[in-house]
């Protein structure tokens, strides 16, 4: 039976400056996740920070494919497995899922999408400030109030 390994989700801000000094600590923060046996990455998101991660991983699962590192997208809403929205952009991710149950509410399904995305990783990698009304800031402050091992790249 092949061993799943370590679950690591992924949040930011919609847009994030890109610097190389973040590139740079967001490829250690990965590298360390996955010596430290994550080999399941959660993305949920449409954010800067989303996209470099998922780069990140991608490049490393190409120069280490005996990892079986897997890219999972997570969807808020139950209907958008059957029928993906105009924004989502396939990738090559290895599986799609809505790991919350549905709600009609657009933002609430978002909130609750990222609570299981959390509550199922055992790393959640973070680049948020504090910010009035920000999804990526709830989704910190419940990974904080659930003991989660965090990493916060913003700076």
């Amino acid at each position: 039976m092949e061993e799943i390994g370590k679950t690591c989700s992924c949040f930011g801000h919609l847009e994030v400056d890109i610097t190389d000094g973040l590139v740079l600590r967001t490829r250690e923060e990965i590298d360390k996740a996955i010596e430290g046996g994550v080999r399941v990455f959660l993305f949920g998101g449409r954010s800067d920070f989303d996209d470099l991660c998922y780069d990140l991983v991608t490049e490393r699962m190409k120069t280490s494919p005996q990892l079986n590192i897997k890219r999972v997208f997570c969807f808020a809403l139950e209907n958008q497995l059957r029928k993906p929205p105009r924004w989502f952009i396939k990738k090559e991710y290895e599986q799609l899922e809505c790991p919350a149950k549905s709600f009609g509410y657009w933002y609430t399904a978002i909130y609750y999408r990222n609570i299981a995305m959390i509550d199922q990783s055992d790393l959640v990698l973070f680049c948020v400030q504090e910010r009035e009304n920000s999804g990526a800031c709830k989704a910190y402050k419940y990974a904080v109030k659930k003991h989660k091992r965090i990493v916060n790249l913003f700076k």
